[in-house]
């Protein structure tokens, strides 16, 4: 373990079952494992990729741990698991989907953890919410702008989801 408290951020998805309960026992997780929660963005609703399935909810969780990444990459993974994650097909429906999305200035590339996340820059329901909680974020390879990025990606259709203060707290919905 590290002596460096590290900020990562985390994407959520959940397209199966409670999808927004499913979400906020994930968060509590994250607690559970002391991954520190700084942040969270709001909830949103995005088409699936892949095959024919029901729409995903997405957010994002701004974390901090002493942990290097592939730590933290194992407690989300085990975290999926106690949420009934089962890989069974790519690009197939999930109880719940936690993607090791970003680390500020970081940039590795290992066989289990490639960051960032090299598929960031194309999807809008991952973008969107780590801009949420990190809105000043710049991709550490090319030096853009997570927010200008996005805007390239307009076409991507997201909706916001009127959540409940158990997701967010502190915020009047």
């Amino acid at each position: 373990m590290s002596d460096d408290l590290r900020r990562y951020v985390v994407g959520l998805g959940a397209n199966l079952g409670d999808r927004l309960a499913t979400l906020r026992s994930a968060r509590l997780a994250f607690e559970q494992r002391g991954l520190a929660i700084v942040a969270v963005s709001d909830v949103y609703e995005s088409a699936a990729f892949g095959p024919p399935q029901p729409d995903y909810l997405n957010a994002a969780a701004l974390l901090e741990a002493q942990l290097e990444p592939t730590r933290v990459l194992e407690l989300l993974l085990e975290i999926e698991r106690a949420h009934g994650r089962e890989r069974r097909e790519r690009w197939g429906p999930r109880t719940l989907d936690l993607d090791l999305l970003f680390s500020p200035g970081l940039v590795m590339a290992t066989p289990a953890l490639t960051l960032p996340h090299p598929e960031l820059t194309r999807r809008a329901f991952a973008l969107k919410p780590l801009v949420d909680v990190a809105p000043t974020a710049r991709d550490p390879v090319s030096g853009a702008l997570y927010a200008e990025l996005l805007a390239a990606l307009d076409g991507q259709s997201l909706r916001r989801l009127t959540t409940s203060s158990g997701w967010r707290p502190g915020r009047a919905e």
